[in-house]
């Protein structure tokens, strides 16, 4: 494999999701958070299917890969996001993201617990390097945090959600580790999500309206497009080749876009503490990635 092709399916999902989360504030409003995440991948695995059916991709599952595609939906296209979006009711959006710069823990230990992967020291280190690097960037958010009960309950939705989506990387590696193909796989997973996502939002009595403002449809379009079909099949594909631990760095770089995105169209400061993050975030990288195991 090449070490190039690598390196562009490391950048293309750090840019967009590192854009995901300015985008997503359009998001909010009229439509239910829970019912936005069930239109998202609707959309995204329509498109993706579509795409596949065009191609002649086989798209002929037996019935366990579809379990197996369920399960990875379910897990990456559907709880995962419900709970970001119940954590952001209280959260910031900075302590979400440190939240989710724990990803590289979580695959570290499951992919040890599911693949016996050796848990190299160099991995650990830039970890910790990137985990730290996340809290100084966002050091200013952490003064609005207290240890209220909705606080609390928050921060455990935000490390749920990171679990769950760690499992749900463990699940797509899994599924490629036994021949399942990554674009059709994920398109079949983003309609179980989409569709176990619209499931609890109609026992939850949440109404399925539709927000027909430009912000809302354009920033609905972006994330379906380009923050779950492109940003999900490239990640997916470089945890295929590289494994969970090492493709979850792409999560600790999302940090730094979205500061600099913020920075540009929020005048977010860029402080001295954030300057430091950033390049501990890039340090992180590159003990992690550019080293030989």
């Amino acid at each position: 494999m090449s070490k190039s092709n690598n390196f562009f399916l490391f950048l293309i999902p750090a840019l967009i999701w590192g854009s995901t989360w300015f985008v997503i504030t359009f998001q909010l409003g009229k439509v239910d958070p829970l019912v936005s995440v069930s239109y998202r991948f609707l959309i995204g695995g329509g498109i993706l299917l579509l795409y596949a059916f065009i191609r002649k991709l086989p798209l002929k599952f037996t019935w366990q890969q579809h379990l197996r595609a369920l399960q990875q939906g379910f897990l990456l296209f559907g709880i995962n996001y419900w709970l970001v979006y119940m954590s952001e009711q209280t959260l910031t959006s900075g302590l979400v993201a440190v939240a989710f710069s724990t990803l590289i823990f979580f695959n570290i230990v499951f992919g040890v617990l599911f693949f016996n992967a050796n848990m190299h020291k160099r991995v650990i280190l830039g970890a910790m390097l990137g985990f730290l690097g996340t809290v100084l960037i966002y050091k200013s958010e952490f003064s609005s945090f207290n240890t209220s009960s909705d606080y609390l309950i928050a921060v455990a939705f935000a490390l749920s959600s990171v679990m769950f989506a760690s499992l749900g990387n463990i699940t797509s590696a899994i599924n490629q580790k036994n021949g399942m193909p990554v674009i059709q796989t994920v398109a079949y997973g983003m309609m179980y999500g989409s569709i176990s996502m619209g499931c609890i939002a109609l026992a939850l009595g949440k109404p399925f309206v539709v927000d027909t403002s430009f912000e809302y449809l354009a920033s609905l379009a972006y994330l379906s497009i380009f923050g779950s079909i492109i940003a999900f099949t490239t990640y997916l594909t470089l945890i295929g080749r590289i494994g969970a631990d090492k493709a979850a760095y792409t999560i600790v770089i999302v940090p730094i876009i979205a500061i600099i995105i913020s920075a540009v169209f929020e005048d977010y400061p860029l402080d001295t503490y954030a300057i430091i993050g950033m390049v501990l975030i890039v340090v992180a990288n590159v003990v992690a990635l550019l080293k030989k195991a």
